[in-house]
């Protein structure tokens, strides 16, 4: 090890807040470990805005998206990746940590790459239940590979697969309804519907919440997180609705309130949503604007019974304010399927995997 007394680590992942968050919520619980936590992203990403309030020395590299479509940066991005490795490999010697932690994304690939080449172990977390092009590229030489979901494991290798779940921030349970409440204006005792779709918004998801607001306000509150930009401002003074571009401390709050979610598809949220016990509708993104993961996630917890879903395309005001109707009225059955879970201490089993990997 680089040291008697402090363990080192170095995590990366980074390209969309998916690859930062999971890495954030495993800080303190590595710190109270006993590592030293160094974060490498890529020069201008969201993981460096994402890393900048926690008080760790964060590293840029070079890094160029890797595309199985055609594109002239097809052409100009191997370069940067190349460019990436090399970067990686000064940047390791110089640190000299003692495990790599990967969560993804793009900027990762050269990291992994450069601690394989250092003979540095690492390890890589999969969110999605089909493994993402970057992670199939990363996940040769790790030591052992993290998961989400149960289908996934029948996918990697069996001796470095282990189900873990996704790391959650623990501020996230610690949320005060009242202040929900507060912050929202919601004076009675209405259930409250949470609506969010994801860091940049759901527009066919925000559109249809809005055109069944009559149907549903007499017999819910509705909190809106619709993305930056996203907000509608003929309906800033409708009661019992309440929207939000973006939340960052005060989603706790909202999560403590929420007593139904309607939600994406994607892997972190919707672990958020099994930690934190929320009975939810799914609508993943559809085929045509993603490689299918968000499909393939909800399928998954629809089959657990921890989530209904509605399929994008078929998205309408109907279907949408049944479905919320058939969730509250069926929500103790989700709540018991989602109890039953043992994917709740993902943060406390990953250290562990981390702890021994270094013995």
């Amino acid at each position: 090890m680089s040291d008697t007394a402090t363990k080192r680590i170095v995590l990366t992942g980074g390209g969309s807040a998916g690859h930062v968050t999971p890495n954030i919520a495993l800080i303190p619980a590595l710190k109270e470990a006993g590592f030293e936590i160094f974060y490498i992203g890529s020069y201008t990403g969201i993981e460096k805005k994402l890393i900048e309030d926690f008080n760790i020395p964060y590293f840029g590299i070079s890094t160029g998206k890797l595309r199985r479509y055609f594109d002239p940066k097809n052409f100009s991005d191997p370069f940067r990746v190349l460019k990436g490795f090399s970067e990686a490999i000064s940047l390791l010697k110089r640190i000299n940590p003692d495990i790599v932690f990967s969560k993804g994304g793009f900027v990762s690939v050269p990291v992994v790459r450069a601690a394989g080449f250092l003979k540095i172990p690492y390890i890589v977390h999969e969110s999605d239940m089909t493994p993402g092009l970057a992670n199939k590229l990363s996940m040769t030489g790790a030591s052992k590979i993290c998961c989400n979901f149960p289908e996934t494991m029948r996918v990697l290798p069996a001796d470095k697969a282990i189900l873990t779940g996704t790391p959650i921030r623990d501020e996230l349970s610690q949320g005060s309804k009242q202040a929900g409440k507060e912050l929202c204006g919601f004076t009675d005792d209405k259930p409250v519907l949470m609506v969010i779709g994801g860091s940049l918004g759901a527009q066919s998801v925000n559109e249809t919440v809005r055109f069944a607001l009559p149907r549903l306000l007499p017999n819910f509150n509705v909190v809106h997180i619709c993305g930056k930009e996203k907000m509608d401002n003929l309906k800033l003074s409708v009661p019992g609705y309440k929207q939000f571009e973006y939340v960052k401390s005060e989603l706790k709050d909202i999560f403590a309130m929420a007593d139904i979610v309607v939600s994406r598809a994607g892997a972190n949220s919707i672990c958020e949503l099994l930690a934190l016990k929320k009975p939810n509708i799914l609508i993943p993104l559809s085929t045509k604007s993603s490689r299918g993961d968000q499909m393939l996630n909800a399928k998954s917890f629809e089959q657990q019974g921890f989530s209904l879903v509605i399929d994008n395309d078929e998205l309408d005001e109907d279907i949408l304010v049944e479905t919320i109707e058939d969730l509250y009225e069926n929500r103790e059955k989700y709540l018991e399927n989602m109890s039953k879970s043992s994917l709740h201490s993902a943060t406390d089993t990953i250290v562990k995997i981390i702890m021994d990997e270094l013995q």
